[in-house]
């Protein structure tokens, strides 16, 4: 925590905060900064928890850097999920740690059915994640996450709605037996009644369409 502290940008979080860089106790970290002390530091998970439990934004990115995925338990991850209170906390710690981890995959359905927003957040922002990194995953389990889209999609809220038209964007980049099963997903949603629903198909088969 001391060096957090000491490359704490207070003049940074009003900025921050417009682009919803939020949390009580946030230092104003730039991620490169976060990354470096990662680098210093190594994998250490029993610093990465007591990190994560300070509840301090900034600190929580350094602990997804640092914690070792095949450490992880599902009441850790389960327990993560619950203390976010930002996106980029959210993402980095899908990013860094759990698309890393063996119980990743089943994790995204138990987080997409949550209602809390950044625990659902995860849940689709992990399978985005998932879709670009976990590329021995054959593209039968991703096609079989697609529903998960479908049935989150009608959801106003800005930071669930943005991961779930990540996910979808994602899952159709990944491949070209992907694209197509993608495209029509973000057909129906055009159709749907939910302006969420509408902007995420029409900006994913955006695009989508662009792909060759």
């Amino acid at each position: 925590m001391t060096a957090l502290r000491e490359h704490s940008r207070p003049d940074q979080l009003d900025a921050m905060a417009r682009f919803g860089l939020t949390g009580d106790g946030r230092l104003g970290l730039a991620v490169p900064t976060l990354r470096a002390l990662a680098r210093e530091v190594g994998r250490d998970h029993e610093l990465a928890l007591a990190l994560w439990d300070s509840g301090i934004p900034d600190a929580q990115i350094l602990a997804g850097m640092l914690a070792e995925p095949a450490r992880l338990t599902v009441e850790q991850m389960d327990h993560w999920v619950a203390g976010m209170r930002a996106w980029d906390v959210c993402d980095q710690a899908c990013t860094h740690a759990f698309v890393k981890s063996p119980l990743a995959w089943e994790a995204i359905p138990r987080w997409a059915a949550r209602e809390a927003e950044f625990e659902k957040r995860a849940g689709f922002a992990l399978l985005a994640v998932a879709a670009v990194h976990q590329k021995q995953r054959p593209d039968a389990d991703f096609l079989a996450r697609l529903p998960l889209i479908e049935a989150a999609a009608g959801d106003e809220r800005n930071f669930v709605k943005k991961a779930v038209n990540w996910a979808l964007r994602q899952i159709g980049k990944r491949s070209p037996a992907l694209r197509e099963p993608a495209l029509t997903v973000a057909g129906r949603l055009c159709e749907r009644s939910e302006k969420s629903s509408r902007w995420i198909g029409s900006d994913a088969r955006r695009e989508l369409s662009r792909r060759p």
